[in-house]
């Protein structure tokens, strides 16, 4: 039996270190959205321990509790906040896919995966006012988003990542840099989220551009 609970353990760290060369760090001031559309670069807070609960009223008392951790200003890479008895850091990423993983986020720096609250946040720069478009999301497990400060798109209860789960009403982007944020509450296992805009048919935008800094 410790023969067999020792080469999951090895596999499991094995598939994590392999995974985490999925999240590298930005080597530009910009970074475009994929062929497909998703958000590609991200400023990720290390995990806040929560209860886990995952249901619509304790995910919004969860996030709630926090949300002063994204007011402004926007945070910078490398900023440590005090989260009741522990300090936590942004970090800023790239990923190579279209999701970011937040599970090898964590592991790779030796914090929490279960029971956690992960914030994150974004600069979308478009190139022009896009009106009717909508922020299509999906997260592992529960999730709330804002565009500029508006509550746009929430997924609760235990589930997996699937692309475009959530959509927005029709909003606004501004020309020029808008700010996406998200709070994902993960009970256990894998957690990651991705996040596109589409256009008023439905079609994802690859006008745009992902930083972390305002230009």
């Amino acid at each position: 039996m410790r023969i067999i609970v020792s080469l999951v353990l090895m596999a499991a760290a094995a598939l994590a270190a392999e995974d985490q060369t999925s999240l590298t760090r930005p080597a530009s001031l910009m970074k475009p959205a994929g062929a497909d559309g998703f958000i590609q670069r991200w400023l990720l807070l290390e995990p806040i321990r929560v209860p886990g609960q995952l249901t619509e009223a304790a995910v919004h008392s969860a996030v709630e509790k926090d949300f002063p951790v994204t007011a402004a200003p926007l945070p910078k890479d490398g900023d440590v906040l005090k989260v009741g008895d522990s300090e936590v850091k942004w970090h800023a990423v790239d990923t190579v896919n279209y999701n970011v993983n937040l599970y090898h986020f964590a592991y790779a720096l030796n914090r929490p995966t279960s029971n956690v609250l992960f914030w994150t946040v974004t600069l979308v720069h478009a190139p022009r006012e896009m009106n009717n478009v909508r922020l299509a999301i999906g997260s592992n497990a529960a999730s709330v988003w804002w565009v500029n400060g508006v509550e746009a798109a929430a997924l609760y209860n235990d589930r997996q990542t699937v692309i475009d789960d959530a959509v927005s009403k029709r909003l606004t982007l501004k020309a020029g840099a808008n700010v996406i944020r998200a709070a994902i509450i993960n009970a256990g296992g894998a957690t990651d989220f991705c996040a596109r805009f589409l256009d008023e048919n439905d079609r994802p935008i690859t006008a745009l551009t992902a930083t972390l800094t305002a230009r």
